[in-house]
């Protein structure tokens, strides 16, 4: 059955996470490279991105912290400067292919917010906050499927976890493509969970002439 839709995680597969990240420590008044030192560990350990905030300051309320930092004009929320270079042109390559693209990842309200106030070259967004449920739960990508409205094995994931991305859309029955960049793709490309991925990437100017190739999967 050949591919026809893609879908997209947001943060490190589309966005570079550096500028949030940083500015997280400067706000809890720790240095970047503790702050980027936990975040590793936290990776290698397997735990949830957000146990971070925990070790840094425990006892932390992480939403009064986001709230604090709207109320201050320093919403932690990414916009069009965060793009890694290859995205938008990537965006914009498969569209002029005629792939029905959408963008799905492990999202808070306000970044599918600020995602849908960038008229992007997509066709729909959604996140874990809207559907209530977070990537690797297999809930997630039939949502991913009943979104695009066509069978799993007519949609390509692209992402950079291989536990949270790759693993889950290869079960899913998806084309899984993993894009090694950014910590968890660094950390994890050795895992057998990133094995099940269809494509391996280093950059997203490589996804379209992937996927050509796999006309027909």
């Amino acid at each position: 059955m050949p591919i026809d839709t893609v879908f997209f995680d947001v943060g490190e597969t589309l966005v570079d996470e550096t500028r949030l990240w940083a500015g997280w420590a400067e706000w809890l008044n720790v240095p970047q490279l503790t702050l980027f030192g936990v975040l590793g560990g936290v990776i290698a350990r397997g735990q949830h991105h957000r146990a971070v905030f925990e070790i840094v300051r425990p006892g932390i309320d992480i939403a009064a912290e986001e709230a604090a930092r709207a109320a201050a004009g320093q919403a932690p929320v990414f916009d069009r400067r965060d793009f890694y270079p290859d995205a938008l042109p990537c965006l914009a390559a498969l569209r002029q292919r005629g792939y029905r693209i959408g963008l799905a990842g492990n999202n808070p309200a306000s970044a599918e917010r600020a995602l849908r106030a960038m008229n992007l070259p997509v066709d729909c967004i959604a996140s874990s906050a809207s559907w209530g449920v977070e990537k690797p739960a297999p809930e997630f990508f039939a949502r991913v499927a009943g979104l695009a409205g066509v069978p799993p094995q007519r949609i390509a994931y692209v992402g950079d976890r291989a536990d949270n991305d790759v693993a889950p859309a290869a079960a899913a029955g998806m084309l899984a493509v993993f894009l090694r960049r950014g910590p968890w793709a660094m950390l994890q490309a050795g895992l057998p969970e990133a094995a099940r991925a269809h494509i391996r990437l280093e950059t997203l100017a490589e996804l379209p002439g992937a996927l050509e190739r796999l006309t027909g999967w």
